[in-house]
Order: C-alpha cells, then sequence, then structure tokens
C-alpha cells in the first residue's frame, strides 16, 4: 500500500545535479519494516570523479549494503549526490570513505558496507572497502559480485 512521505525535496521533482557533494542533500524516508532485519543495497557502476592531482577522469563500481533501522536512503538523493562528484578531486580512499561515512550520518544504520571497485590509474586498480557496525544475527548479506580486476568486464 502506498504511503504519502512528506519532506522530500527531491523525489518527483526535477532536480539538478549539485555541483559539489558538499551542496548535494541526501535524504532519508521512514524504514516500513523497523522490526525486522534486512539488506537494502545500491549499486552505482558508472561513479566517476576526478584525480585530485592530474585533473584526470577516475571510475568506480560501487556497492553500499546496509541493514537500516529507523530509516532508509532515498534513492534519488544517493544518485544525485554520487552524481555531485563528477567534477571535483577526490582520491579513491577519500571518495569511497567519505561517501560511506555520510550515509551512516543520516540514517544510522545498524549496519553498513561500502566497496569502491576502482578502474586502474596508473595500471593498479585502487579497491577500497569500509564498514560500519556489526551485521544483525541471522541476517542475509550477499556478496557484492564484482569481480576482482581483470578488465572488470
Amino acid at each position: 500500500m502506498a504511503r504519502k512521505i512528506t519532506g522530500l525535496k527531491q523525489l518527483g521533482a526535477k532536480t539538478p545535479i549539485p555541483k559539489t557533494p558538499a551542496e548535494a542533500e541526501l535524504e532519508r524516508v521512514p524504514n516500513p519494516h523497523p522490526d525486522t532485519h534486512y539488506v537494502a543495497r545500491f549499486t552505482c557502476p558508472e561513479f566517476t570523479c576526478l584525480c585530485p592531482i592530474t585533473g584526470q577522469p577516475d571510475f568506480a563500481h560501487f556497492v553500499i549494503d546496509y541493514a537500516p533501522r529507523a530509516w532508509l536512503l532515498e534513492s534519488k538523493s544517493l544518485k544525485l549526490y554520487l552524481a555531485s562528484f563528477r567534477n571535483i578531486g577526490a582520491f579513491h580512499e577519500d571518495a569511497t570513505i567519505g561517501i560511506g561515512k555520510r550515509v551512516v550520518a543520516l540514517i544510522d544504520p545498524a549496519w553498513l558496507r561500502i566497496g569502491g571497485y576502482w578502474y586502474p590509474r596508473g595500471g593498479i586498480p585502487i579497491d577500497v572497502f569500509w564498514q560500519h557496525g556489526t551485521p544483525p544475527d541471522g541476517v542475509w548479506i550477499p556478496e557484492q559480485g564484482v569481480a576482482p580486476y581483470r578488465g572488470r568486464g
């Protein structure tokens, strides 16, 4: 059954991509099943930002898994937030960990993990992983499904 959710500024509205991650507004919605342990997954296979030294584009495949409590991460706001990185410089580690920490600060999940599977820079792929909290007992956590680098295709 559809529920009306108030307070969202971006969902259902024409919303431009923010110029920077600092300007982006992540939004949350109430979890309709706060009494149930489960994992939600967001996958962003076409993330891009710039190398902060050379200005060249960097590309990554992100997988964000989390076990919600009271709040869910609203997907359109996440999409716009991630897209806001495309014109800013960020090291792989900073982008990956910063995204994870910002989501945690907004929704306070029981558990979150983020995998940043970066395409090679200088011939070396740099994959970055971060976890917050402990997965609830008995929750199914699938593999992230991104192969170790061998062309990632």
